[in-house]
C-alpha cells in the first residue's frame, strides 16, 4: 500500500512538471527594461534618474516559489521570452508619441496641467494651467496619445505572442512613466492621489 502511495506522488510530481514547462511566465524584468527603453525614447534624453527601475509586483513576491519550483524542474525548461519592441507597428506608435510629446505635451507637464495617471495614460490634471486657446488642442493631443498608449500596450502583448499579458504590460509601463518623469511633473499614486515628483 505504501509503494502505491509513493507511485501516485511521483506520478503527480511528473504531471506537475509537465504542466509547468509549457506555461510561460510574464517576464517582469524584461518587460521593465523594454518599458524603460520605450519611455525614454518618447520623453527624450534629459531624464534624471532614468536608471532607476521600480520594483515590479512579480519581483517582490515570486522568489521563493521560483526557487522551490526550480528544485523540481530544471531551469532550462522555463521559457523566458524577451519583450520585442521592434515591430513596425510598435515603432510607428513610438515615433508618433515621441513627436507629440516633444511638440505638444512636454510643456504642459512642466506647467502642471498634465500628469501621468496610475493606469499608464495621460490625464489633464489642472485645466486652469492651460490657456483658453490651448485647451482644445491639448485635450485632442491627450486623447490621441492615450489611444496610442492603449494600442501600444495591446500591440506589445500581441507581438510577443501573449495577448493575455496586456494588463501586465500596461501596469509595467504605468510604473515606468512615473519613474522616468522629470522633477516637478505630477503623477497619481496607487490610490489615485496626485503627487509631484
Amino acid at each position: 500500500m505504501r509503494k502505491f502511495g509513493w507511485s501516485i506522488a511521483l506520478f503527480g510530481l511528473l504531471v506537475l512538471s509537465a504542466c509547468v514547462t509549457i506555461n510561460v511566465y510574464f517576464p517582469a524584468a524584461e518587460a521593465q527594461e523594454a518599458a524603460r527603453e520605450f519611455v525614454e525614447k518618447v520623453i527624450g534624453d534629459e531624464i534624471p534618474g532614468s536608471g532607476e527601475t521600480p520594483v515590479s509586483d512579480a519581483d517582490a513576491g515570486g522568489g521563493m516559489a521560483s526557487r522551490l519550483l526550480s528544485f523540481f524542474i530544471a531551469d532550462a525548461h522555463a521559457q523566458a521570452p524577451d519583450i520585442n519592441l521592434k515591430t513596425p507597428a510598435i515603432q510607428a506608435i513610438q515615433t508618433r508619441m515621441a513627436q507629440r510629446f516633444q511638440n505638444q505635451l512636454a510643456t504642459h507637464f512642466d506647467s502642471g496641467a498634465l500628469g501621468f495617471g496610475r493606469d499608464g495614460l495621460i490625464v489633464v490634471r489642472d485645466a486652469s494651467q492651460l490657456g483658453l486657446k490651448d485647451r482644445a488642442a491639448v485635450n485632442q493631443a491627450v486623447a490621441e496619445d492615450n489611444r496610442d498608449r492603449a494600442a501600444v500596450y495591446r500591440e506589445i502583448a500581441v507581438a510577443n505572442g501573449h495577448p493575455e499579458w496586456e494588463q501586465q504590460i500596461r501596469d509595467t509601463f504605468a510604473r515606468q512613466w512615473i519613474a522616468s518623469a522629470r522633477a516637478g511633473w505630477w503623477h497619481q499614486d496607487a490610490s489615485g492621489a496626485w503627487k509631484q515628483k
